[in-house]
């Protein structure tokens, strides 16, 4: 049986401020407390016939009290009457009484948690917990589904957002998003929130269960190895060159995105090692000397690149660069102002053209399949993955064996 009785707590009790009267619940080999509405100095309080002495409004307080210990006690005898005792922890046992003691406090709080057990609720704390890049595609999740379901959303339990919610959400998005990839991407966020949910046991509703996210194949964002050799040796207009040679450093760099590329902060040993922004995985490329060469002609102050030295982020850079390399290509004057009129080699190249040339370029040169993966980033977490350098040196090579291809016609 769950043993009960008054406790002054005086332990973080002010100098000359009175302390709080808790009853001690002690079950289990533990201890838990009940914090009553009373505070009262030492001299207050009789530990031995557990009364307030010498208080003004001793008897209100000792009648107090006194319902307080009974509830108390009778609470606990009902719980090891049905059996329930046996098998509650201290703090089981006074969240028990708590109820018993303030059901509208209870209350408020069973329907705070419920509220924040919610989907909307859940989906924006999941959302929060991840990085900056990946919190902002979240929350663009999130905005469409409130445009969708209006004020609504924020009342949905995880039960009501069913595979036909999801359908009617997905023809909703159509209007405004007709690629099924991106419509996909919204999607899979609504379904990690629902996997976590399942975890933490908040539900074990699943409308995944039958609803399939199926990827449409897209046109590739690569160029064929004559069309890269063309679009990296173009003689650019002056402006641009500081563009296409981020471009061509970024290639040689096996597609380091813009952002890893922003933060680099030195080249240690020929090698540059980041944690990439978007898994948070640990990288290591080997700086061949072509590559150098174009890092020494852009140093930064703060950083190994000017990139942040002139930008304020990685975004403002890579939103110009990309302006940039959609216009390189021959550059006609027409008219007496001489307006320029671009005549583009590729409109629709971007960084990401970087990263996927070289996985195709690689794969043309019949690199394997799992060392092309390592280069990007793709392989696993698994034990064998942590033995570096015997993968790392295959990279190495392969990286090495496209440049030349690339830049000297070499196989």
């Amino acid at each position: 049986m769950a043993q009960t009785r008054f406790y002054l707590d005086t332990r973080r009790t002010k100098p000359g401020s009175p302390s709080l009267l808790k009853v001690a619940i002690a079950h289990q080999h533990q201890a838990a407390f009940i914090t009553l509405a009373a505070k009262l100095f030492p001299n207050q309080w009789d530990n031995e016939k557990a009364k307030v002495v010498s208080h003004p409004e001793e008897k209100r307080l000792n009648i107090y009290i006194l319902g307080v210990k009974q509830q108390v006690d009778r609470a606990i005898i009902t719980l090891a009457d049905t059996g329930q005792l046996a098998t509650m922890s201290a703090s089981d046992v006074k969240r028990y009484i708590d109820a018993q003691l303030n059901p509208e406090k209870a209350e408020t709080e069973k329907e705070a948690k419920r509220k924040a057990n919610l989907f909307a609720a859940r989906f924006l704390k999941f959302a929060e917990s991840k990085k900056e890049s990946t919190r902002s595609i979240y929350m663009h999740t999130y905005k469409r589904m409130l445009a969708f379901a209006g004020d609504a959303l924020h009342d949905l339990a995880f039960e009501d957002i069913t595979k036909e919610w999801i359908n009617k959400f997905e023809v909703f998005m159509a209007v405004t998003s007709p690629s099924k990839n991106a419509r996909n991407i919204h999607l899979r966020n609504i379904r990690a929130v629902f996997n976590e949910a399942i975890d933490d046991e908040i539900t074990t509703f699943y409308p995944f269960r039958r609803l399939k996210i199926r990827p449409v194949a897209t046109r590739k964002r690569n160029l064929k190895v004559d069309d890269f050799r063309k679009f990296i040796n173009f003689p650019c207009e002056p402006h641009a060159q500081k563009y296409l040679d981020m471009f061509k450093l970024m290639f040689m760099l096996i597609g380091i995105n813009s952002i890893d590329l922003a933060r680099l902060k030195e080249v240690h040993d020929g090698r540059i090692e980041f944690y990439r922004a978007k898994t948070n995985r640990l990288y290591s490329v080997k700086v061949e000397p072509e590559a150098m060469e174009i890092i020494e002609k852009y140093r930064g102050k703060d950083w190994l690149l000017f990139i942040l030295d002139r930008w304020k982020s990685h975004k403002d850079f890579t939103l110009k660069m990309n302006r940039t390399l959609k216009r390189i290509g021959p550059v006609k004057r027409v008219g007496l102002g001489g307006k320029k009129i671009y005549e583009p080699l590729f409109p629709d190249i971007s960084t990401y053209w970087a990263r996927h040339t070289w996985a195709t370029i690689a794969a043309s040169l019949d690199i394997p399949r799992d060392t092309i993966a390592h280069a990007l980033g793709h392989g696993g977490n698994t034990v064998t993955d942590i033995y570096i350098d015997f993968d790392q040196s295959k990279v190495d090579e392969a990286n090495r064996r496209v440049l030349d291809w690339v830049l000297y016609g070499k196989k």
